[in-house]
C-alpha cells in the first residue's frame, strides 16, 4: 500500500503516536496503590470513568457526527489535559474520581471520532475497500508511541523516583497532538447540515433515528457486542500487568545483580520501573507489528466474521492462561500470555472497526463507534470492580481466571456471521 501521496497519513500516525503518550499508564494501578487504594477502589475508579463515559457516548457520538468531528476531537483533549492536572495535584479518591469523570469526557468526545474521521478520508479518496489495512497502519504507530512511552516513563520514575511527574509530563504530547488535530481540513467532518441554534434540536433528532436503526441491524449488533466484549475484559483486566511485573522484580533473585543490587542505591521503585518499562516496550512493539499485520492475517481466513470469532476465543484464553499462570506462580508464564493478549487485542482491533464499518451508514459513523465504545465501557464498568474484588479476596490469579472463564462462556451470545 503507497502512502507516500497521502498527505493525511503523517497525521493521522502522528495522532495516533502522541496520544498514546500517557506516561502514567504503565503505573497506573501502582500509583493508586501506592496512595493507599484497594483493588475494589481501584475498580470502582474505572468504573466511574466507564459510567461516566458510557453516559456521555451518544450525546457527543452525536455532536461529532452532526455538528463536526473536529470540534469532538479538541474538546476531548481539552478535557484530558484538566484531569491530567487534578491527578497531578491530589491524590485522594475522592478527587481521584473527580479527574476521572473529566478524563470520561475526553474519552467519550474521543472514542469512534478519530476513526470516523479515518474512514471518512478513505471514503474521499476512494480507499475505503483499504481499511483494515490502512487503519491497520495508522495504528501501529499508536502501538509504537506505547513503546516509547514505556521508555520514557520508566526513565522518569527512576531518575525522579516520583509516579504522579509522569501526569505532569504526559500534558506536553498530549498539547501537541491537540495542535495536530486543529490542524485536519473541514472536508474530513463529513457531510454536516449548516443549521440554525433554534433547530438543533431537530438536527440531533434526525441522527439519532439514524443512529437507532443500528440495533435493528443484527450483524451490526454482534459485531459491536463481540468487539466491545473483548474490549471490556481486556480493559479491565490489561493494567494488573503491573503488579505482577512488579512483584516479579521484587523477587526475582538475580535482578537486583543485574541491575546493581541494593547495594547499588537503586530502590524497589526503581527495580520495578526498569523492569516495567523493558516489558511494556516489548509488548508494544509486538502490538505494532500486530497492527500492521492485521489485513494479512484477515485474509487468511474464510471471511472477516470467522478471523473475529477466532481471535475472540483465543483472547479469552489468553486471559484465561495468564490468571491460572499467575495463580501457581509462573510468573514468566503469565508475562508471556500478558504480551499476547496485548498483541492479540491490537491485532483483532482493525478488523472490528472494518467490520462495524461495513454495517453501517457512512453518515452515523462516529455515533455507530460510540456505540461500540459505549457497550465497551459498560463491561469493562462490570468487570472492573468484580475483578478487583476478587483480588482483594482470593488473589490477583484467581480474579484473572475467573474473568476468563466467564468471557468464554459468553462467546456463544456475541458470535458474529462468517459468512464472506
Amino acid at each position: 500500500m503507497n502512502l507516500k501521496s497521502d498527505r493525511m497519513f503523517p497525521r493521522f500516525a502522528a495522532y495516533g503516536f502522541l496520544k498514546n503518550l500517557r506516561f502514567f499508564d504503565p503505573f497506573i494501578i501502582l500509583i493508586f496503590r501506592e496512595a493507599g487504594l484497594s483493588f475494589l477502589q481501584i475498580g470502582l475508579l474505572y468504573s466511574i470513568r466507564d459510567v461516566a463515559t458510557n453516559i456521555l457516548e451518544i450525546p457527543t457520538g452525536v455532536f461529532a457526527d452532526a455538528f463536526g468531528r473536529r470540534k469532538a476531537m479538541v474538546m476531548a483533549f481539552a478535557s484530558y489535559l484538566i484531569s491530567f492536572v487534578i491527578f497531578y495535584l491530589f491524590a485522594s479518591f475522592s478527587l481521584y474520581a473527580l479527574a476521572m469523570i473529566l478524563f470520561a469526557f475526553g474519552e467519550a468526545f474521543r472514542s469512534g471520532t478519530h476513526k470516523a474521521l479515518i474512514l471518512e478520508h478513505l471514503k474521499i479518496t476512494g480507499r475505503e475497500g483499504l481499511k483494515v489495512a490502512y487503519y491497520g497502519r495508522t495504528r501501529s504507530f499508536s502501538q509504537l508511541g506505547s513503546a516509547t512511552n514505556a521508555l520514557i516513563a520508566a526513565s522518569l520514575v527512576f531518575y525522579t523516583g516520583s509516579y504522579r511527574i509522569m501526569f505532569l509530563a504526559s500534558m506536553i504530547p498530549y498539547t501537541l497532538d491537540l495542535f495536530n488535530l486543529l490542524s485536519y481540513p473541514k472536508a474530513l467532518d463529513g457531510d454536516l447540515e449548516r443549521v440554525p441554534f433554534n433547530e438543533i434540536w431537530n438536527q440531533t433528532k434526525k441522527t439519532l433515528r439514524d443512529f437507532g436503526g443500528i440495533f435493528a441491524n443484527r450483524p451490526a449488533l454482534r459485531g459491536l457486542l463481540n468487539s466491545s466484549v473483548n474490549g471490556g475484559s481486556f480493559k479491565a483486566t490489561k493494567d494488573y500487568l503491573q503488579p505482577i511485573l512488579e512483584g516479579f522484580a521484587l523477587s526475582f533473585v538475580f535482578f537486583p545483580l543485574f541491575m546493581g543490587g541494593n547495594q547499588g542505591g537503586l530502590s524497589d521503585v526503581q527495580r520495578g520501573a526498569v523492569l516495567i518499562g523493558i516489558v511494556y516496550f516489548v509488548i508494544y512493539l509486538f502490538t505494532s507489528y500486530a497492527s500492521r499485520s492485521a489485513a494479512k492475517f484477515s485474509q487468511r481466513f474464510t471471511s472477516l466474521g470467522r478471523a473475529i470469532n477466532t481471535t475472540f476465543l483465543l483472547g479469552a484464553g489468553l486471559l484465561f492462561l495468564a490468571g491460572f499462570a499467575t495463580w501457581a506462580n509462573m510468573i514468566f508464564l503469565s508475562i508471556l500470555a500478558f504480551l499476547a493478549f496485548y498483541a492479540l487485542r491490537s491485532l483483532r482491533r482493525p478488523m472490528d472497526v472494518a467490520y462495524i464499518s461495513d454495517q453501517i451508514d457512512s453518515r452515523i459513523m462516529a455515533s455507530g463507534l460510540s456505540v461500540e465504545a459505549q457497550f465497551t465501557t459498560i463491561l469493562t464498568a462490570i468487570f472492573a470492580p468484580l475483578l478487583g474484588l476478587l483480588a482483594d479476596n482470593f488473589g490477583v490469579g484467581i480474579a484473572l481466571t475467573a474473568l476468563g472463564a466467564g468471557v468464554l462462556g459468553l462467546h456463544l451470545f456475541v458470535r458474529v456471521d462468517e459468512t464472506k
